[in-house]
C-alpha cells in the first residue's frame, strides 16, 4: 500500500470526493481502526470498489455506500435512481453482474415531503427492475430540522460470481476501454445545482450497467483482467488508481475519449476537463491486447455502450502515472485532489 501525505486535521469537503486527499484519509486514519484482511479475499485495505470473500468455490462480493446528492432530482435521474446504481454497479466492475441482494437505509430530515420520498421509491423500483436487484432489507430514520440537508440514503449490496476482477489486474500491453461518454452526471449536476445558463441538453448517465459489464466478461473471459467505476475523480482518478496499484503506466489518447458536444462545450466555458468529472452509467475497463476489439463490439452491443472506445494503454515505464496523449504532444496528466463539485453522489 502507499502512504499518502498529509491529513488535515480539521475534515473539509475535499476528504468526501475522491481523488488523492480522500483516499490519503482513508489509508492514514479509516484503515488504522480496522482488523485484519480477510486471509483469502479482497478487504478495505486494497480500496477497491468492494470486497470478495471466498464462500466454498465462489466469491462473495460486498460494497457499500451512501448517497448525499444535491439537488436530490436531476436532469436524467434522481437519488433513488444514483443510489441502486451506485451500488449495482461497485459489485458489477468487481465482476460480479448479477447481485443477489441490496439494502437500503433512509435518513430524513423532519418536513421533508411524502410526494418527493415516493417519488424516490418509484425511482428505486424501477432502476432495481432494470439491474435485476431486489431490496431486503433497510432502516428508517428521521433527523430534525437542519440537522441533515433533506434526505440521505446507504446502501449495500451482495452478489456471488466465480472470478473477482479487481481494479489492480493491469499489465504493460493491456488496453483499456471506456465504455461510453464521459462527464455527463458532474456537469448536468453542476448546471442546475448552480442554475447555468448553458445550451444544449445536460442529462446525467446515471444507470445500472451489469449488464453491459456482463457482455464484456461474456466476450472477453479471463483477457478481461481489471475494471473500475470513475464515479467521483472521473476517469483521471480511476485510472490513477489503476496505474498506481498495477504499477504500470498509462498513455491516454485524448481525441479517442467520448464526449458529448454540449458536455465539451459546458466544460470548455468553465475552464474543466471532462476527464476529472464525475459519471454514474461508465465502466474502465483494461483487457489483454488481442481480446479488445471483440470486448469491444460487444460493449457497443449494448445499449448504454453505443458509444464506447478503446482510449489508451499500459506501458512498462512511468509506473503510477497517467499520461495524456493530446495528438500535438504529452503530458502527465494531474490527479484531481478532490471532485470540482461535491455532493454529486
Amino acid at each position: 500500500m502507499i502512504r499518502r501525505g498529509f491529513v488535515d486535521d480539521k475534515i473539509g469537503l475535499k476528504y468526501g470526493a475522491g481523488g488523492r486527499a480522500m483516499r490519503a484519509l482513508i489509508e492514514r486514519v479509516c484503515l488504522a481502526g480496522i482488523g485484519p484482511a480477510p486471509v483469502d479475499g479482497i478487504g478495505l485495505a486494497a480500496m477497491d470498489d468492494g470486497a470478495a470473500l471466498r464462500v466454498g468455490d465462489r466469491w462473495l462480493v460486498i460494497t457499500t455506500d451512501s448517497h448525499v446528492v444535491h439537488p436530490i432530482v436531476f436532469p436524467g435521474g434522481d437519488i433513488g435512481r444514483l443510489a441502486v446504481s451506485g451500488t449495482v454497479n461497485d459489485l458489477a466492475v468487481m465482476g460480479a453482474t448479477e447481485p443477489l441482494a441490496l439494502t437500503c437505509a433512509v435518513i430524513m430530515e423532519e418536513g421533508f415531503a411524502r410526494a418527493d420520498l415516493e417519488r424516490v421509491y418509484v425511482s428505486i423500483r424501477e432502476a432495481c427492475q432494470e439491474a435485476g436487484a431486489t431490496i431486503v432489507t433497510g432502516d428508517t430514520k428521521v433527523m430534525g430540522r437542519g440537522e441533515i440537508d433533506g434526505l440521505v440514503l446507504n446502501t449495500a449490496g451482495v452478489a456471488l460470481c466465480d472470478r473477482v476482477v479487481p481494479d489492480a489486474g493491469l499489465k504493460p500491453g493491456d488496453l483499456l476501454i471506456l465504455t461510453g461518454t464521459v462527464g455527463d452526471h458532474g456537469m448536468a449536476i453542476m448546471a442546475v445545482r448552480h442554475k447555468l445558463a448553458l445550451e444544449g441538453d445536460l442529462r446525467s448517465d446515471v444507470a445500472p450497467i451489469n449488464g453491459l459489464v456482463r457482455a464484456a466478461l461474456d466476450a472477453g473471459g479471463l483477457d478481461v483482467v481489471a475494471m473500475k467505476d470513475p464515479t467521483r475523480g472521473g476517469v483521471s482518478s480511476a485510472l490513477h488508481e489503476m496505474a498506481e496499484k498495477s504499477g504500470v503506466g498509462i498513455i491516454v489518447e485524448e481525441m479517442k475519449v467520448p464526449v458529448r458536444i454540449q458536455v465539451r462545450a459546458a466544460c470548455d466555458l468553465l475552464g474543466i476537463d471532462p476527464l476529472v468529472v464525475a459519471n454514474e452509467g461508465k465502466a474502465l475497463i483494461g483487457v489483454r491486447a488481442g481480446a479488445a476489439e471483440q470486448v469491444l463490439a460487444a460493449i457497443r452491443r449494448h445499449p448504454l455502450g453505443a458509444e464506447a472506445a478503446i482510449i489508451g494503454r499500459c506501458i512498462e515505464q512511468h509506473a503510477g502515472a497517467v499520461i495524456l496523449d493530446t495528438g500535438f504532444g504529452r503530458r502527465m496528466l494531474a490527479e484531481p485532489e478532490g471532485e470540482l463539485l461535491p455532493r454529486i453522489c
